[in-house]
C-alpha cells in the first residue's frame, strides 16, 4: 500500500475499411500467405502513396467520439526503424502534428465515473506479421497486414490499477464498435494494446522509471501483465535497485513479463515529414458532415434506456454492450411499446438461449420485430406467460414468426367467458369434497381449483379470466 502505480495505454485499432491506407489493396482477413501486397506496400522504388480518405472520416469520427480537437491541419511522418515486417524501412505515421488530440472518455469502474485523457489519436499505417516456426527455427513474413490503416489512441498517465485499466479498455473498444469503424477483436490483432507504466510512493506527484508492455491480446491479459510489472517494479525499488526503462513482453502461459530490448525514444525513430505525403488540410464541412453520420454513442445510449425507457441500470448496462443490441432493443419496443418487457426477453431469454447453443448474436434467426409482436401477443392475453416461452423456443429454432407459430400448434389463449365458466362449473363439481372443505373455510382451496381448471384446458386459458369466473362460481355455491 506505500506505492501506486501509474498507467497509460496505447490502443491500436485496425480500422474495417475496405481498403489499405495508402493503395487500393484489400484490407480482408483470412488470405493466402503475402496475396494482398502491391509495389507501394512493399516499398518499391517510385511508387508513391495516396491517403484513402475513408480513414481520414474515421480518424475525425473517432476523435468527435471521445471529445478530442480536430487539428484543421495535420501531417504525416515517417518513423524510421529496422524489422522484417516492414519492407520500407519506416512506418509513415504522425508525430508532431496529429490529427485529434486533448480529448477524454467516460469509464465506468466500482460504481464510479471517471474522465480519462486522450493524448493523441493519430493516423498510421500497419507492418506486416512475422511467422516463426519452432521446427525449422526460421522465420518467416506475411506482409497481407502491412499497410492496413490504423488508428493509434494514447492515454493520458490518468489509470491508477489494472481492473482500471481494463475498464478503460472495453470502453474505448464499445465506441469502436458502435462507430462501426474497428471491430475490436483483441484475439485476431484488430486491436491491440502496449501499457506503459510505472511505480511511484503515495503521495508522490512526480513518475517513476516507466517500462512499456507488449504482445497483450485480452482484456485479462492486460490486467494480468500490469498486476505482475507492477508487484515486480515494488520488489525492485524494495530492494534497493532501480527500474530500468524497457520494452518487455508479457507471457500468457507464465503470467510474467521479460525484457525484449531497451525502450526507444521518439529521437531513436528519427521522425521528420514525409515527402511524399503532403499536408493534408481538414475542411470545417468535413468535420459537420461525419458529425451528422455519427450513431448514438454508448453513454448517450444508456442515458436514453435508463431516463426515456425507464430500465434500470444494470439492463442498460447489458444492452449497451453492443450497438447491435441497443437497435434490436430499440426495433421490438416499437412493436410492443412494453420497454421493461422487451429487456427481460431480450437480456434473460434470448441471451440465455445463444449463449446456451454457442452462437452469435448476428446469426439469432428470432428478429426484433418477431419479439416485439410476442410481447405484443402476451400483454393483449392471446398468449400466457408459459405458451409464450413454448413459442419463443420455436421461433428460436426455425426462425418462424410468432404469429405463424401460434396458428400451427393452436396455441392461442382461451379468454371467452362462456368456455371458461363451463370448463370452472366442471372442475368444481369434479371435486365435492374440496367444495366443502372450501365452503367451511380452507381458502387455500381456491389455488386447487385454479390449478385443476388450467391442467383441464392444457393450460390454454387466460389464468386472470378464470380466477375471476372462479370467484365467482365459488360465491354462488356458498348462497
Amino acid at each position: 500500500m506505500d506505492y501506486e502505480a501509474v498507467i497509460g495505454l496505447e490502443v491500436h485499432a485496425q480500422l474495417t475499411t475496405c481498403s489499405k491506407i495508402f493503395t487500393p489493396s484489400s484490407t480482408e482477413f483470412g488470405h493466402g500467405v503475402n496475396e494482398l501486397t502491391d509495389p507501394v506496400t512493399l516499398g518499391m522504388p517510385g511508387c508513391l502513396p495516396v491517403l484513402n480518405k475513408k480513414v481520414v472520416e474515421y480518424a475525425i469520427m473517432l476523435g468527435l467520439a471521445t471529445d478530442c480537437q480536430i487539428r484543421k491541419r495535420n501531417r504525416f511522418a515517417r518513423k524510421h526503424y529496422f524489422y522484417p515486417d516492414l519492407p520500407k524501412g519506416y512506418q509513415i505515421s504522425q508525430y508532431e502534428e496529429p490529427i485529434c488530440e486533448h480529448g477524454n472518455i467516460k469509464v465506468r469502474f466500482d460504481d464510479t465515473v471517471r474522465s480519462i485523457g486522450i493524448t493523441r489519436i493519430h493516423m498510421e499505417e500497419d507492418a506486416g506479421k512475422n511467422i516463426h516456426d519452432p521446427r525449422s527455427g526460421t522465420s518467416l513474413v506475411d506482409l497481407n497486414r502491412a499497410g492496413v490503416p490504423l488508428l493509434e489512441i494514447v492515454s493520458e498517465p490518468d489509470l491508477r490499477t489494472p481492473a482500471e485499466a481494463s475498464a478503460y479498455l472495453k470502453t474505448m473498444r464499445k465506441i469502436l464498435r458502435f462507430l462501426e469503424i474497428c471491430d475490436g477483436n483483441m484475439e485476431e490483432g484488430s486491436m491491440r494494446c502496449d501499457a506503459n507504466v510505472s511505480v511511484r510512493p503515495v503521495g508522490e506527484t512526480k513518475f517513476g522509471t516507466r517500462t512499456e508492455l507488449k504482445n497483450i491480446n485480452s482484456f485479462k491479459f492486460v490486467e494480468k501483465a500490469l498486476e505482475y510489472e507492477i508487484a515486480r517494479q515494488i520488489a525492485v525499488i524494495k530492494a534497493g535497485d532501480v527500474v530500468i526503462q524497457e520494452t518487455r513482453l508479457f507471457d500468457s502461459e507464465t503470467g510474467t513479463t521479460h525484457a525484449m530490448r531497451s525502450k526507444e525514444e521518439s529521437a531513436d525513430y528519427r521522425y521528420f515529414p514525409d515527402p511524399d505525403l503532403p499536408e493534408l488540410k481538414i475542411q470545417k464541412s468535413l468535420i459537420e458532415a461525419v458529425r451528422d453520420s455519427m450513431p448514438v454513442l454508448p453513454e448517450e445510449a444508456r442515458t436514453k434506456l435508463i431516463e426515456v425507457y425507464g430500465l434500470s441500470e444494470y439492463d442498460a448496462d447489458v444492452i449497451t454492450a453492443e450497438r447491435l443490441f441497443v437497435d434490436y432493443f430499440e426495433e421490438a419496443f416499437q412493436i410492443c411499446s412494453n420497454a421493461k418487457a422487451t429487456a427481460n426477453w431480450l437480456t434473460s431469454e434470448l441471451f440465455g438461449y445463444l449463449n446456451k447453443e454457442a452462437i452469435r448474436f448476428e446469426d439469432c434467426k428470432v428478429s426484433a420485430r418477431d419479439l416485439g409482436t410476442l410481447i405484443k401477443l402476451i400483454e393483449t392475453d392471446v398468449l400466457s406467460g408459459k405458451m409464450a416461452k413454448v413459442v419463443f423456443e420455436e421461433m428460436f429454432n426455425t426462425g418462424k414468426s410468432p404469429e405463424q407459430i401460434v396458428e400451427e400448434q393452436g396455441l392461442k389463449q382461451i379468454t371467452d367467458p362462456e368456455e371458461i365458466r363451463k370448463t370452472v362449473t366442471s372442475v368444481i363439481d369434479e371435486n365435492p369434497t374440496q367444495l366443502e372443505q372450501y365452503l367451511g373455510g380452507n381458502d387455500k382451496l381456491f389455488g386447487f381449483f385454479v390449478g385443476q381448471t388450467m391442467k383441464k384446458s392444457g393450460g390454454s386459458m387466460n389464468p386472470k379470466v378464470v380466477n375471476e369466473i372462479l370467484k365467482d362460481e365459488l360465491e354462488k355455491r356458498k348462497g
